[in-house]
């Protein structure tokens, strides 16, 4: 059996023609980020180079989440430039010895549904014969690479909407979308194979917990599934997405019907592994939202709590937009 690598490097060729260099390195994890990326003086690629790559993780064949991998730029590309992002990728299972290339790699590609595995495109004319581009007329799909099936149909989604309130211009309902892809392991790493990327360390934890206890909750929920959430707006505070990230999650799995439309939610929880849902506050603002964005054929959910104290007409107005709401107490099939 081959040791793996400490490090690795994978090159780029960028649409200006201008070369980059990739560099991933291996360490033990000790209770560290799974991911660390960074860019010369751009922090927001490095975000963005930590969220591709757990997105890409997603359809892996193994889990292994005792090493720390640490991945650098040379030099930040300008502008809006993501051929980078496949070579991000492939450093990454490189240096964890999921890939081995028989000669040294240059590669560009991109994709927007990378938690699929798929590759979209890349972003070279006229490209070099020993580059490896991403795409339909090169590397369409990530398993392509050990010569494994596309995986993109085992991965399901479920999406459910929040109501995000800031008491400004800005309310909106936010959406959450969690993608699950079948993946058996030791129930004890339930919390480590959920990827939140885009989000603070302390929202991540938030997350895995709150999903990790909802699956207990199921009974077989628990040791079955890879998964990544992605929040389409990351900065927001409180714990109100928390029902909305459990029903999205159950809708992935197939443990929750379908509304015509959207589902929308808002409560929390501190005792998510008996199924319970628990109050949030702003109450009159989210309701006035909720009816506002409502849609036909969108159902609401709202903590049993508020119940007596809905505004006045508040279910009636929704019925007269096509939508539907009920107050619940626990989670199940609503």
């Amino acid at each position: 059996m081959n040791a793996l690598p400490a490090s690795v490097e994978c090159r780029s060729i960028l649409a200006d023609g201008s070369p980059l260099l990739v560099t991933a390195t291996r360490r033990p994890r000790a209770g560290r980020a799974d991911v660390k990326c960074s860019a010369p003086g751009d922090a927001a690629l490095a975000q963005r180079m930590q969220q591709v790559v757990r997105l890409a993780r997603l359809t892996e064949p193994c889990l292994d989440s005792r090493d720390q991998v640490v991945i650098s730029l040379d030099r930040a590309p300008a502008g809006t430039q993501r051929g980078w992002e496949l070579a991000v990728v492939l450093a990454d299972r490189m240096v964890r010895g999921l890939f081995h290339p028989s000669r040294p790699i240059c590669a560009n590609g991109w994709s927007d549904e990378w938690h699929l595995g798929r590759v979209t495109g890349h972003d070279l004319r006229n490209a070099p014969a020993n580059v490896l581009l991403g795409g339909p007329d090169g590397l369409a799909h990530l398993g392509a690479l050990t010569g494994q099936p596309d995986q993109s149909a085992a991965v399901a989604t479920g999406s459910c909407w929040f109501p995000l309130h800031s008491g400004g211009i800005n309310d909106s309902l936010c959406r959450i979308d969690v993608s699950v892809y079948p993946f058996p392991h030791d129930g004890a790493e339930e919390e480590g194979a959920i990827a939140v990327p885009g989000v603070d360390a302390a929202r991540q934890l938030a997350v895995r917990h709150a999903l990790a206890q909802a699956r207990h909750f199921d009974g077989r929920g628990v040791g079955r599934w890879r998964t990544v959430v992605r929040f389409d707006q990351a900065g927001f505070s409180g714990e109100s997405y928390e029902l909305a990230l459990v029903l999205a999650d159950r809708i992935a799995r197939g443990r929750e019907f379908l509304a015509r439309g959207r589902l929308i939610a808002s409560g929390c929880s501190s005792a998510w592994h008996a199924g319970r849902v628990d109050t949030v506050e702003g109450l009159a603002p989210k309701c006035a939202l909720i009816v506002r964005e409502a849609a036909p054929g969108d159902r609401v959910l709202l903590p049993k709590a508020w119940q007596p104290m809905l505004p006045d007409g508040f279910a009636d107005e929704l019925r007269s937009r096509g939508a539907s709401v009920a107050c619940i107490e626990r989670i199940g099939i609503i």
